[in-house]
């Protein structure tokens, strides 16, 4: 197995804290590119700053996003322009949350905070027929694989942290700031659970330390509780 020594992990680490860009909003183009030009509503789980649900806004008529940090939220609801067709509230990811179904639903780096087979029945539950669900998640290193992709994303890290911030330092962004924590799942298990929850679902690894899911719930899809 391939493993990165400690020098340079705490080199990286150095030149993330002096550097700092967000690895999740990187995804959050690719995203856009998932969903339709246009859709109805959206449900943006683990929404943060609001980055993402604000984006989900210029194609949607409405945007709900949840965290169940106050602190985060509060933070989403001043960065959210007047009139803008997105609400923010303090939510558990597996609670009801707004009412109805959601033509969109999006979960970036929450995933590994959750029971995984709970959460994946939950969205598939909240998708209305024709939606579609899109998660870029964090697993746990386990294979040559992940080591080899890994090691691809040290260099590449580098190189957008630098121009991102065009050599100078910088402090973290506040999409930055939620609480974070290391995943105990490997892609392996991911792809299986998933699999077995949503049929047809895709799955890829990524550089950055992340994967991506995308699963479009068919409109005769039947849903048990």
């Amino acid at each position: 197995m391939v493993t990165l020594p400690p020098r340079l992990v705490q080199a990286l680490e150095r030149f993330n804290s002096a550097h700092p860009w967000d690895h999740n909003a990187h995804y959050h183009a690719w995203i856009l590119r998932q969903v339709p030009r246009r859709f109805g509503r959206a449900l943006d789980v683990g929404c943060g700053s609001g980055d993402l649900a604000r984006l989900l806004a210029t194609r949607a008529s409405e945007v709900h996003g949840i965290d169940s940090d106050p602190e985060i939220v509060e933070r989403a609801r001043e960065a959210t322009p007047a009139g803008a067709p997105v609400t923010f509230a303090v939510a558990d990811a597996l609670g009801e949350g707004p009412d109805g179904s959601y033509d969109v639903i999006t979960c970036v780096a929450v995933l590994h905070h959750l029971p995984l087979d709970e959460a994946l029945a939950h969205f598939r539950r909240r998708l209305a027929p024709g939606g579609t669900l899109v998660v870029v998640g964090l697993a746990r290193t386990e294979t040559l694989v992940d080591q080899l992709l890994g090691l691809a994303s040290v260099p590449a890290n580098v190189l957008v942290g630098w121009v991102k911030n065009r050599g100078r330092t910088a402090p973290r962004p506040v999409s930055m700031t939620a609480v974070t924590r290391s995943a105990e799942e490997g892609f392996g298990d991911i792809v299986r659970e998933a699999r077995r929850v949503l049929p047809g679902v895709r799955l890829r690894r990524r550089l950055f330390w992340r994967y991506t899911l995308v699963w479009r719930r068919t409109s005769d899809d039947l849903v048990i509780d």
